[in-house]
């Protein structure tokens, strides 16, 4: 039986397997290190809807739990970050469809000329950019710039080529310079 301590010292795959064969104390050193993280990321990519965020932070833990076997050659980071990633894009096309069902002509109108960018918050300036972008680049964002996450990690949670993840970052970062000038920013790398 392994010590208390033990368990922190243990890889996140391995600390899975010890989930599938019933372990608690693996469970809760994996939310220990992950549920910050996530509810963060959920935060951020729902909207910022606290408590949308706490909502998903509890059923990723719902599906490790449920999970059956976990292939422990692959970084559970990755896996659990793709996991998340799919959940967002579930809930984006839920969204999606009851707006569309929802609104008519006038308020889409409405909601365009609503859309507008405040030149007096930077931070104000990078959410309205990242919301017009695509979800995938949006997450790539927050991904990279937020949780601090490699490229190469991102193309395997988004499963997309590391090339195709470096450009699109390219291309984001030269779009908010370009909104975020009178800042005098230097985006990091």
């Amino acid at each position: 039986m392994f010590l208390r301590n033990a368990f922190k010292e243990l890889s996140d795959e391995i600390l899975m397997e010890k989930i599938l064969e019933g372990s608690e104390r693996a469970l809760e050193v994996i939310y220990n290190r992950y549920s910050q993280p996530l509810l963060r990321y959920f935060y951020r990519m729902l909207w910022k809807n606290r408590e949308l965020a706490e909502d998903f932070l509890q059923d990723i833990f719902i599906k490790i739990l449920r999970v059956k076997n976990f292939d422990s050659t692959r970084m559970f980071s990755t896996w659990i970050y793709s996991v998340a990633h799919n959940m967002c894009k579930n809930e984006y096309r839920k969204q999606a469809f009851r707006t569309s069902a929802k609104l008519n002509i006038n308020e889409v109108a409405q909601e365009e000329i609503s859309i507008q960018l405040d030149h007096n918050s930077f931070n104000k300036i990078v959410e309205d950019a990242l919301r017009e972008e695509d979800e995938d680049i949006s997450t790539m964002f927050v991904l990279r710039f937020e949780l601090d996450m490699e490229v190469s990690e991102i193309a395997r949670v988004l499963n997309c080529p590391e090339g195709t993840i470096k450009s699109r970052l390219f291309y984001l970062k030269k779009k908010l310079a370009s909104q975020l000038c009178q800042y005098k920013t230097v985006l990091k790398n």
